[in-house]
């Protein structure tokens, strides 16, 4: 089944589900593992939870990929990010690297979860068809969306996770220099972005991983 034989409205309606818990579940990942390592921040806040109201950010979660779904085809956004105090951490270089890769690795588990979702759809009986074909698209956008947030998070630029992770990893001559670039890092991503400089360099990877994903349930 193809997403591009959804309309616009059909296109919403089968994502927002996949789009409110890609970017909510990796959220709260970041605050839950902050919490195991020392830093109450996100809970006291009473960010630990899935309720969307206490994600949303209306251009991120609202705007953005409504704007994306009808001129891309594809949903892409961004939940308010949760905040961790790395004071409070036991060991904060180290921990935030645990708590920065929690993110990604929360869309890794939630794209395999999607492709379980799939496959049990394509198995089910003609009569429950009503159920199966939105469940199908639900799981490939699934697929797709948190294998996109995974792969785009990674990127070792600072403020994205995998920029934090690098930063936590590499030794301090190299690390307090990239942590530097932090300030400026959106606007390298947005640049990137505008180019198709990015895509290229990353789309790739996202068929690589979505397509192994599949693969590993039989899709």
């Amino acid at each position: 089944m193809s997403l591009l034989n959804l309309s616009i409205p059909q296109l919403v309606a089968v994502a927002a589900l996949p789009m409110l818990f890609a970017i909510i579940v990796h959220e709260v990942a970041h605050g839950w593992v902050a919490k195991q390592l020392g830093d109450p921040t996100a809970a006291m806040l009473g960010r630990l939870t899935l309720n969307p109201l206490k994600h949303i950010d209306p251009v991120g979660t609202i705007l953005v990929p409504v704007i994306m779904i009808a001129t891309l085809g594809i949903a892409f956004g961004w939940a308010k990010p949760v905040p961790i105090d790395w004071r409070n951490l036991r060991n904060p270089k180290k921990d935030m690297v645990l708590v920065a890769a929690a993110g990604p690795a929360s869309n890794l588990l939630m794209a395999i979860a999607w492709a379980i979702i799939a496959k049990i759809a394509s198995i089910m009986p003609a009569e429950l068809s009503y159920i199966a074909v939105p469940l199908t698209y639900m799981g490939t956008i699934g697929i797709l969306l948190n294998t996109l947030l995974m792969v785009f998070n990674l990127i070792p630029l600072p403020p994205l996770d995998g920029g934090r992770v690098a930063v936590g990893l590499l030794p301090a001559n190299l690390s307090y220099p990239l942590s530097r670039v932090e300030p400026y890092g959106i606007f390298i991503v947005l640049f990137l972005f505008m180019t198709g400089m990015l895509e290229k360099v990353i789309w790739p990877t996202i068929m690589l991983v979505s397509g192994l994903i599949r693969a590993l349930v039989g899709l």
